[in-house]
């Protein structure tokens, strides 16, 4: 089970890391990494459980956010609709994406970056996205609001990208053009 103590913080230098593509069938170790991010991510957002093992809240967590060099990454949430997002994606890409950009106005958050970073980091609206279930199967997801950004935030650090990275560092409030601001409900 991932814990806290698992997950290394902001200045380590695999989060500045970008990983490689996996290759099927996936090992048993990286099935397991893939059960065990998703784990995390549910167990966090049940109070009883976070409080018990002292989880923070997440919507998603990165391979590389647990000091693993693996294209993979989990989300778990609810959508606009009530509809529940709950997947493990490897090897995950953007394959289109909306001229309209969107952010969290409250700004976004990392389970990695124990401070607040405040400002708005700007996001695509609505992207389609695929990608391979653990299993290998593959998938082709249209997502929009949290779902995207969510899922754009773990894709970044794949990459080696850090949220705060997007914040217009003169002035992180700047208006983003062409931009709708994703309030949570």
């Amino acid at each position: 089970m991932i814990l806290m103590k698992d997950i290394i913080r902001d200045g380590h230098p695999t989060l500045r890391k970008k990983t490689s593509e996996m290759t099927f069938p996936l090992s048993e170790e990286d099935q397991k990494l893939a059960t065990d991010l998703l784990e995390y991510i549910i167990n966090s957002q049940n109070e009883e459980v976070a409080e018990k093992y002292k989880l923070r809240a997440g919507i998603g967590l990165a391979a590389p956010q647990v000091n693993a060099e693996k294209r993979m990454f989990a989300l778990h949430l609810t959508d606009e609709e009530d509809n529940l997002i709950s997947f493990v994606a490897v090897n995950p890409k953007i394959i289109s994406h909306s001229v309209e950009k969107t952010y969290i106005s409250a700004g976004e958050g990392c389970l990695s970056v124990d401070e607040v970073i405040e400002g708005y980091v700007p996001r695509y609206a609505r992207i389609t996205a695929t990608g391979f279930y653990p299993d290998g199967k593959p998938f082709k997801k249209r997502l929009k609001g949290l779902a995207a950004i969510a899922f754009q935030h773990e894709l970044d650090h794949l990459n080696g990208i850090m949220f705060y990275d997007h914040i217009n560092k003169l002035n992180p409030y700047a208006e983003i053009p062409d931009s709708t601001p994703y309030e949570r409900g």
